[in-house]
């Protein structure tokens, strides 16, 4: 594919939404104030209650958006019972917006481990301590589980625990929104076609 510099006159020109994204998440890099990888995932609950949090995402290609949880917590428990999800980046400083949708698979226990080997000691000790969404008596009691752990794992590698891991979103459809003047915003939306390509069309802000 041909190099082009997809500067905000025409980004609508993009072919494939992966590169595309790739630009709009470096730009944000530099331009942001904290966590431009800061991304709301939005789930439902068995009510069809829907449910948004942020977190951080931990890795993209054209296999889709990586993030890690604890499949215990709230979030891991409604993606598990429905293997869906969405989400949405907004970078403030640029005035962009990408909106991800689509099903979800389990990644690898291989790719689990090689993340999970790149966190701080102490947020591996905190994925063992941290019973996460469930109540909690008291801050003493969290820093109790951490001090436990701590020690039980005070030498050597700490393991991964089996219910944390990384959930990937394969979007079926991706768009991009940019901020313009009288509210007359570019909207760019790819949508996955049957042959694994991808449809583009602008829409009406």
């Amino acid at each position: 594919m041909a190099e082009t510099d997809l500067t905000e006159g025409d980004f609508t020109d993009s072919p494939e939404p992966f590169r595309l994204f790739a630009q709009w998440l470096n730009d944000a890099s530099k331009s942001e104030i904290n966590d431009a990888n800061g991304v709301a995932l939005a789930t439902v609950d068995t009510d069809g209650m829907p449910d948004v949090r942020m977190v951080l995402l931990k890795g993209f290609d054209e296999q889709g958006f990586v993030f890690y949880t604890n499949f215990e917590s709230a979030k891991g428990r409604e993606i598990l019972a429905t293997m869906k999800a969405a989400m949405c980046f907004h970078w403030k400083s640029l005035r962009r917006q990408v909106r991800v949708r689509g099903p979800v698979e389990i990644v690898s226990d291989a790719e689990a481990d090689a993340y999970y080997a790149t966190r701080p000691r102490g947020s591996r000790i905190g994925a063992w301590a941290s019973k996460q969404s469930r109540p909690l008596e008291s801050r003493f009691a969290l820093e109790k589980a951490v001090a436990e752990y701590t020690a039980r794992h005070a030498i050597g590698e700490i393991p991964r625990p089996k219910h944390w891991s990384g959930f990937r979103i394969v979007p079926q459809q991706i768009e991009f929104w940019h901020d313009r003047p009288f509210r007359l915003h570019d909207r760019i939306v790819f949508t996955r076609a049957s042959d694994g390509g991808w449809d583009k069309e602008r829409l009406y802000p």
